[in-house]
């Protein structure tokens, strides 16, 4: 993306700082080891003994002397002296005492030039003299360059640390984006009003103060604004909500008034400002009061963006998953005009999202993208992604130069199910009860009117869960139906159910746990939210107790009387308990299936959709066929004494309630 603007210079960072510094301050030490070598080794200097000395006196050989201190001795001799193999020209020494007569005279006695000097110190002495002043000086230079220099980190706690895209970044267009239509659609007009503002003023129309893109993670919010970045041709700044706030008071303020004079400056540009709701959640509400870092920064954002003063030609462009908790302030017209929904895409959108994923990918001829889309219910862009490189790892440790249809699938399952755990050695018993389990759920679910279709059933261990039955909707599903949740509650009981018709009461495990809770949160649902109860008509009832914040103090606040609770309470029973019998009388019935399912899937382990429906219409299964061998695996058998797992829900749940063990 290329600037139409020259950006502004950059500012002397601390890199740069610290290499002068280090420059400065090797050249330093190096003058300092350089003075102390050429004072230290002087050419034809030697130190000697004081008989030495002494020797060479007596000799007539001394000629001249300098006496520092009345004790330390430099000189030199009048005829040059060799020691160690080295012709020596001068000496020095320390006497044995310090202001010796006698040694003056004897000095006088021989005709030596004598020189008094005071003491000099030594080299470290004058360092650590020195240092205060070279600490003081050096840190006023230090700091009179970086503020000439436009400030370091140490004076830029208040700039802001957005990042301004250039044309050197890789561009993403809209090409790369896709299952977001409406989304792009209300973008691409910012980006023309941008590119061509004379079209929309002439009839009298206004730049947009901002734009926020809201929607479930994952969806490709942040995605949607680096495509905007490389379609505008604008400059575009990049920040987070969490880079406004740090531990200094103010610092957040500083950084909202920085962030739009840098705006203004290469306007008309994009500010784009990531998980908004770090930094504008709802004043207030809070123990913090209104003197808080977020909302002095809440604040001055608020002013920024439609305040006394005009930021004409910067749009505010902000992606959240949390529009509930951002202030009311925020949201008004003037300051986002303009709140983007951008939610999970569907059956189309999903496909194209797989085609943009699979463009560097080779694919092998028997992989068809929409039937992958239409079995992927549910999933967002990120999801979709995962599994489209899941499904290239698989393939590349397949050692295939082609990802198949088979690589997709299988991914899928390690995506949605989890991840197969082989090692996990079960024994016969469990495996039998594993097997009826899931073979209660498939039963009932091919009884059920309304219900998802079955698409595999397995036994094999995956996640947390010793076996699951994967129920995937024919289309997408916006909305369910009482019908639709009645059966979804009968399927739950499903394998509690064949574990007693097959094992006894006494032999049930506590493998139907997890689908005990997914039935009463779902029956819950259906009488409190979604009216589906006469007794309790349509009322949202919520929760008996909730905790609220009043101003200065929390309350408990009754929602719901105790007669309407217990009124609840029996309705949610009643719905339970008459998806339990639903659930007993289709197994009895068909007790033959149920036998017919779970004898398949202890000789196979897992079967699909076609392999139901087989059993279903009275047909067999032909015989397995033989697996490659796999990879040795250190197998060990459960502890003592362990809880056996929790058997995974059925799949295919409304997608309010948790998809999973």
């Amino acid at each position: 993306m290329a600037d139409r603007t020259p950006p502004r210079p950059p500012r002397a960072g601390w890199g740069n700082v610290s290499k002068n510094l280090a420059m400065w301050v090797l050249v330093g030490l190096f003058a300092l080891a350089l003075f102390q070598l050429l004072n230290n080794k002087r050419t034809g200097v030697e130190e000697l003994t004081y008989t030495q000395f002494s020797q060479q006196l007596d000799a007539h050989n001394v000629k001249a002397v300098e006496i520092f201190d009345g004790r330390y001795i430099e000189g030199e001799f009048r005829a040059p002296l060799t020691l160690n193999g080295q012709s020596v020209t001068g000496f020095k020494l320390m006497l044995p005492v310090a202001d010796s007569e006698e040694f003056v005279g004897r000095l006088e006695s021989e005709g030596v030039v004598i020189t008094a000097r005071e003491q000099r110190g030594a080299l470290t002495t004058i360092l650590v003299n020195a240092l205060p002043w070279i600490v003081i000086i050096g840190l006023w230079v230090f700091f009179l360059r970086q503020l000439q220099a436009g400030g370091s980190r140490a004076f830029a706690f208040g700039k802001s640390k957005a990042k301004m895209l250039t044309g050197d970044t890789p561009k993403i267009t809209f090409a790369d984006v896709a299952g977001a239509d409406e989304a792009k659609v209300e973008l691409q007009e910012i980006i023309e009003f941008l590119k061509d503002p004379q079209k929309f003023t002439r009839l009298g129309g206004r730049l947009p103060k901002g734009a926020l893109l809201v929607g479930p993670p994952g969806t490709g919010k942040t995605l949607l604004a680096k495509a905007v970045a490389g379609e505008a041709g604008r400059p575009f700044f990049s920040m987070s909500g969490s880079d406004f706030v740090e531990m200094f008071v103010g610092v957040g303020a500083s950084r909202v008034r920085d962030l739009f004079e840098q705006g203004k400056a290469h306007a008309p540009c994009i500010i784009f400002i990531d998980e908004i709701d770090a930094v504008g959640r709802h004043r207030g509400a809070g123990l913090g009061g209104g003197h808080d870092e977020r909302e002095q920064t809440l604040n001055q954002l608020l002013v920024e963006m439609d305040g006394f003063e005009s930021n004409d030609g910067v749009i505010l462009l902000a992606a959240t998953n949390r529009p509930d908790v951002l202030d009311p302030a925020l949201l008004r017209p003037g300051r986002f005009d303009r709140q983007i929904v951008v939610d999970a895409p569907d059956v189309k959108g999903r496909e194209g999202i797989l085609r943009v994923h699979t463009r560097k990918i080779p694919l092998a001829p028997d992989v068809k993208l929409d039937i992958i889309a239409k079995s992927t219910p549910g999933m967002a862009g990120a999801d979709l992604a995962n599994l489209v490189n899941e499904s290239a790892v698989l393939a590349a440790r397949r050692n295939k130069s082609l990802v198949d249809m088979q690589d997709f699938e299988d991914a899928k399952d390690k995506v949605t199910l989890g991840l197969e755990r082989r090692s996990l050695v079960l024994s016969e018993e469990d495996r039998r009860l594993t097997a009826f389990h899931e073979a209660g759920h498939t039963v009932v679910a091919l009884h059920t009117a309304g219900a998802d279709p079955v698409h595999k059933v397995t036994i094999v261990p995956r996640g947390r869960a010793l076996g699951l039955m994967y129920s995937l909707p024919d289309k997408d599903r916006y909305g369910h139906t009482r019908e639709f949740l009645v059966g979804r509650l009968a399927i739950s009981f499903g394998g509690r159910v064949a574990e007693e018709l097959e094992f006894g009461p006494e032999k049930v495990t506590t493998g139907a746990g997890a689908d005990i809770q997914m039935a009463t949160n779902i029956a819950r649902q259906m009488v409190t939210t979604f009216g589906m109860s006469e007794r309790v008509g349509l009322m949202a009832v919520g929760d008996r107790e909730q905790e609220i914040f009043l101003g200065r103090e929390f309350a408990t606040r009754r929602e719901i009387s105790e007669h309407t609770a217990r009124i609840v309470d029996e309705e949610v029973k009643a719905l339970l308990d008459a998806a339990y019998m639903r659930a007993h009388e289709l197994l009895t019935r068909h007790r033959g299936l149920l036998e017919a399912v779970a004898g398949a899937l202890l000789e196979r382990e897992t079967i699909d959709h076609e392999d139901v429906m087989t059993l279903m219409r009275g047909g067999t299964l032909p015989p397995r066929p033989p697996e490659p061998p796999a990879e040795p695996r250190p197998a060990q058998p459960p502890k003592a004494g362990t809880p056996a797992p929790a058997r995974a829900p059925i799949l295919g749940i409304p997608p309010a309630e948790p998809a999973g063990a």
